[in-house]
């Protein structure tokens, strides 16, 4: 069974939200790297098909645009799990969101 976000815990902020995922393993910080998503220091890369968005949520700025932000939590082909930031909407980065497009295999849990 896939670790959950506790669901009894409202995220409000992303900082909150990244708590909660190192919490339930989510350690690695993932980036992008070229056209893969690599560990934080870039020695592990992976193809789209090589991760699971296990599930993702998104912020809003309260009254600014550039502050709308989206937060995946990842399990790779390898069992490393971790987290992805990206801004979303006219801030998004278009490489980043080229390559969460490839990615077949997305979830959103519920319970989060």
């Amino acid at each position: 069974m896939k670790p959950t976000i506790d669901e009894s815990h409202k995220m409000k902020t992303i900082t909150e939200s990244l708590d909660q995922a190192v919490k339930k393993g989510y350690t690695e910080n993932f980036k992008l790297a070229g056209k893969w998503l690599a560990t934080e220091e870039k020695d592990i890369l992976y193809k789209p098909e090589d991760i699971t968005i296990t599930t993702f949520f998104r912020f809003e700025g309260m009254s600014d645009p550039e502050d709308n932000s989206i937060l995946y939590l990842i399990e790779a082909s390898d069992g490393k799990k971790g987290t992805l930031i990206d801004a979303y909407g006219a801030y998004a980065d278009a490489k980043l969101s080229d390559f969460i497009r490839q990615v077949e295999d997305i979830q959103k849990d519920k319970s989060a």
